[in-house]
């Protein structure tokens, strides 16, 4: 039996004990067996309040079970500390949907498809040999085929491998896909459109030929000769007045919780809670395309190892993350979640027409970031603190595009990239969950816009607009559009506080303001993204609503989660209450995009207005730079508007 240490703060991080504990537990109840594996394995959250309240800690762990020859599937909560089975239900494929698809499925899918004739007649006709050809398996989505109501199914393109290093997304075996069966383990159709041509182009691009000779660039170094400014304790951070835990899941990845500033709450947690890639080329063999990365894949228990100099520079802490294998056994990924400050150029200053007085202090902030590769990209998540009380998250999107054949003719929905070979439109949308707790759990949300006055009386020269307000007072008011035409933000406040002008303390949620989701409202994939569908949602906090698309993503018919929760139109106004964000990005591939794509960024921000009386960051200290960018009077000159003052004040 595994002993376990005692933890002390219920939001530590998940260890190896913990993992092998739960696996016993679950061995034991007689749940875990030979056939059954983990299809998702994290932290089981206590309740906020409990949290709060310091209530005693009962680490406990959701596993969700797989059996591989049934397909049948359990959604299980095994409490490490008392080592018991709190909870377990059978889940109900067409109601519920099925879980993530795991490694041990993707193993299998070579050999399925190189069983089946369909499969091979197909190959055949294009003289491709099937030991060349690296299948990937993807999500099936969910459509009017009435035979995979229930059944556990995903579709598979072909890739041509040309020898051992070769990268075989350069070369797409298109007109060409399989609908699997993985509990059968069988192909059920092969979709055959045609014979097209497999792009032959190169895409190589860790080939030294393929690079090309290196740029000349002198090395950079950071350093911090005095070490670095922040701490980290059992997960607890801490940097100038910031103070916060991090945590780490497979589904998630990188989770922020109870942060706080000089000692004033903000967000109870914060998370990228699920994602989806939707494709917009409606051809026969690939309409089907838009892929859950974090309710379907799991995504994060892919997670880079970081390396120092590579994915991080600096003066860098690293911490592991440690989630279960298919088996229920603990994988350490070592460096996953990698922490250092960057200095962001200047913070604020002035030079003084009337004093000469010359204050300037730099910027800088607090990284946080993890990087995981799923499939044909890579994610990087940037989680940034700023000195002045700003917070931002930045997610980077790199690797390589999905590929298809570009025909002779031109494809509407794709980019060609290189001689041949087509890149598919798509999206790649994100959902922010943030748990708000600004100045404490009551809190409300305002949109505010800019609003245009109309010239007449009270404005007669015509250049008068103003802010406009609203308050959000229920869940049916909270699906909001973005709106940069009028700088729509939407501000979170605390009714019960005020600053020391009167005015309520707040944050405010700033959006880049880019689509959200395109395809029509009657599509499928329009109802089980309907998070997708709107910029920002609020919804009245329950523990158990965590994921914006449902907890079981994979083949569920839609409705589940935001959409189904808002149902209910709860009030949230001075509530305790949780805020969404879709944001993301429309790619349409170019050129420049491969062999591998340059990072493209997108996030938002979080920006305190009214939370502090003035300048929160006035207390950080002049550069330590010789003493001559700071406080200084110069020569006497100090340029102001239309003129040149020759003389000193004071």
């Amino acid at each position: 039996m595994t002993t376990l240490e005692t933890r002390t703060h219920a939001l530590e991080m998940t260890t190896e004990a913990e993992v092998t504990a739960v696996r016993e537990v679950l061995t034991e109840a007689g749940l875990l067996t030979e056939h059954v594996r983990y299809a998702f394995f994290a932290p089981e959250e206590p309740a906020k309040a409990d949290v709060l309240a310091g209530a005693p800690v009962d680490r406990r762990f959701r596993a969700v079970l797989l059996d591989l020859r049934t397909g049948r599937s359990w959604d299980t909560v095994v409490s490490a500390t008392s080592r018991t089975v709190v909870s377990s239900r059978e889940l109900d494929p067409p109601r519920d949907g099925q879980p993530p698809i795991i490694d041990t499925e993707f193993e299998l899918i070579e050999d399925i498809l190189n069983a089946s004739p369909d499969w091979l007649a197909a190959l055949d006709k294009r003289d491709i040999e099937p030991a060349s050809v690296r299948a990937v398996p993807l999500s099936a989505g969910v459509y009017d085929h009435p035979g995979e109501v229930g059944r556990r199914i995903v579709r598979a393109f072909g890739f041509r491998q040309d020898h051992e290093k070769d990268h075989p997304w350069a070369h797409p075996i298109d007109g060409l896909v399989a609908y699997v069966d993985l509990t059968a383990r069988s192909v059920d159709r092969v979709i055959d459109s045609g014979v097209v041509p497999v792009p032959t182009t190169s895409g190589n691009f860790d080939d030294p030929e393929v690079q090309g000779p290196p740029l000349d660039l002198k090395p950079i170094e950071i350093t911090q000769p005095e070490g670095r400014s922040f701490t980290v304790e059992d997960g607890r951070v801490r940097w100038g007045k910031w103070d916060l835990r991090i945590g780490f899941n497979e589904r998630e990845g990188l989770t922020l919780h109870q942060v706080g500033f000089d000692g004033r709450p903000i967000v109870y947690r914060a998370s990228v809670a699920e994602m989806v890639v939707p494709y917009a080329d409606p051809a026969p063999v690939r309409f089907w395309q838009n892929y859950f990365d974090c309710g379907e894949y799991m995504f994060a228990r892919y997670a880079d190892s970081l390396q120092l100099g590579c994915d991080c520079l600096g003066d860098i802490h690293y911490t592991d993350a440690v989630i279960a294998d298919d088996l229920g056994n603990p994988r350490t990924i070592q460096n996953a979640i990698c922490m250092h400050e960057e200095d962001y150029g200047v913070l604020w200053k002035h030079s003084d027409m009337f004093t000469g007085s010359r204050e300037v202090r730099r910027q800088r902030r607090l990284v946080i970031s993890f990087f995981t590769p799923i499939g044909n990209y890579d994610y990087g998540f940037y989680w940034y603190l700023y000195l002045d009380g700003t917070i931002q998250l930045e997610v980077k999107a790199t690797g390589i595009v999905f590929t298809a054949a570009y025909p002779e003719g031109g494809n509407e929905y794709a980019t060609e990239v290189a001689p041949g070979l087509g890149a598919p439109y798509h999206q790649h949308l994100f959902s922010a969950r943030l748990d708000m707790t600004v100045d404490g759990q009551r809190n409300a949300v305002d949109e505010v816009e800019a609003e245009r006055v109309p010239m007449g009386e009270g404005n007669p020269y015509g250049n008068a607009f103003r802010q406009k307000r609203t308050r959000l007072t229920r869940e049916s008011d909270a699906q909001r559009a973005s709106a940069q035409g009028s700088v729509r933000t939407w501000h979170i406040v605390n009714p019960d506080k005020r600053n020391g002008l009167g005015q309520n303390v707040g944050y405010a949620l700033h959006p880049e303001g880019k689509a959200t989701l395109l395809a029509d409202d009657a599509s499928s994939i329009h109802a089980r993204a309907t998070f997708a569908t709107s910029a920002f949602w609020v919804t009245r906090y329950d523990p158990a609503e965590r994921y914006p698309a449902g907890d079981f993503v994979n083949q569920n018919a839609g409705g589940a989660g935001l959409p189904a929760w808002v149902r209910a139109d709860r009030p949230v106004d001075g509530e305790d209450i949780v805020v969404w964000h879709t944001f993301g990005t429309t790619h349409f591939p170019r050129p420049e995009d491969w062999p591998v794509m340059p990072v493209d960024y997108t996030g938002f921000t979080l920006k305190p207005v009214g939370f502090f009386d003035r300048n929160p960051a006035l207390d950080v200290p002049p550069a330590a730079s010789g003493g001559h960018c700071h406080a200084g009077k110069d020569d006497g000159v100090v340029h102001g508007p239309g003129r040149d003052r020759s003389a000193h004040a004071g």
